[in-house]
């Protein structure tokens, strides 16, 4: 089985972090892979920490034509089984050939870019079905999750943010982006009494969600730590996990509240309501409803049974379902089953 990995993401962003993790994890159960990626420098040293020779392209705009050569050229000397690209980009240049054409969405994107595939791959049951809406045909259309795997590393101190050792510590993470809601989270922690937020992110809302925090009263309780790669060091620090997103179609980062034992407190974004069942797992609250993120929020800080309640069932749901052994599992039989079918 040979499958060549195409990526064209940006430097950060949750589908380049999975891409690094997945293609690593399949280059430890012997999956052969070339990977073909526009280069950051982090990933590119993870993958060949891996053993893997990854080949660094441009992947520019429509007349970078110099990365469609190198790829076909690259795919011809590979020859893989299956192609499978990340992005719109990466699949709109993935090259034809003797090979199986698949593309993994992480979104709701247009298909225009997709045509041409033979298989798609969407990272939530919501995404498949959309996919079929749109006419694509449903026995082509595959749900694979993505995994977390968590480092277990000390807590960040909390002195390091001036933070009190025995407040409730509420921990988000995520780019400064509108989709995120990080401006309503700021305006229900202002009726969160006593809890202290650590918002680990950077974007393009920084400014103004600090402005926010002045502005609701809550810059005092508020500490923006920016772009962090300790993130099992900050789950280890808090007590909840929060996500207010306007727009998630995945929620991985439900998931690693989950992993990190951590009760998680979620707005019904698409993501976040596939996977939390309400009180069991999680609690979910209307997207935008400062009152009742505020009220969620409350409930876990001053109940510890509920928070510890929400943590077991939370961890047991990721250990049954978003391990790297369950997902590579799947991935393995998925490239088995259809190059076998062609």
């Amino acid at each position: 089985m040979k499958v060549m990995q195409v990526m064209a993401g940006g430097r950060h962003g949750g589908a380049e972090a999975f891409f690094t993790r997945l293609v690593t994890a399949l280059a430890d159960a012997g999956i052969d892979q070339q990977v073909t990626l526009r280069g950051a420098p982090e990933r590119m040293t993870a993958l060949r920490e891996a053993g893997l020779s990854p080949l660094d392209l441009r992947f520019g705009g429509p007349l970078d034509l110099a990365t469609r050569w190198r790829l076909a050229a690259a795919c011809r000397r590979y020859d893989p089984d299956i192609v499978l690209s990340w992005m719109n980009r990466a699949t709109a240049i993935s090259p034809r050939g003797p090979w199986l054409r698949v593309a993994r969405l992480g979104g709701y994107y247009n298909l225009k870019y997709y045509r041409h595939c033979d298989h798609l791959i969407g990272n939530t049951r919501d995404i498949v079905d959309y996919l079929v809406r749109e006419g694509w045909p449903a026995d082509r259309a595959h749900y694979l999750p993505n995994f977390v795997e968590t480092r277990p590393l000390p807590a960040v101190p909390r002195a390091e943010f001036d933070t009190p050792a025995d407040a409730p510590l509420i921990l988000a993470l995520g780019r400064l982006h509108p989709n995120k809601a990080f401006d309503t989270l700021l305006k229900a922690m202002a009726k969160v009494e006593r809890a202290w937020l650590w918002l680990a992110g950077d974007g393009p809302d920084r400014r103004m969600l600090e402005a926010l925090a002045v502005e609701a009263g809550v810059a005092g309780r508020v500490r923006f730590l920016g772009w962090r790669e300790d993130v099992s060091a900050l789950f280890a620090a808090a007590d909840i996990f929060v996500c207010p997103s306007r727009h998630e179609p995945l929620g991985n980062v439900v998931i690693e509240g989950w992993a990190h034992g951590r009760a998680v407190v979620a707005a019904r974004s698409a993501g976040p309501e596939s996977l939390i069942e309400d009180g069991a797992t999680g609690l979910l609250t209307p997207i935008d409803d400062v009152e009742a993120m505020a009220a969620a929020l409350n409930r876990v800080v001053a109940d510890r049974e509920l928070r510890d309640r929400l943590a077991v069932a939370g961890e047991a749901a990721y250990r049954a379902r978003f391990t790297r052994e369950v997902v590579v599992r799947q991935y393995r039989d998925f490239f088995e089953r259809i190059v076998g079918g062609r």
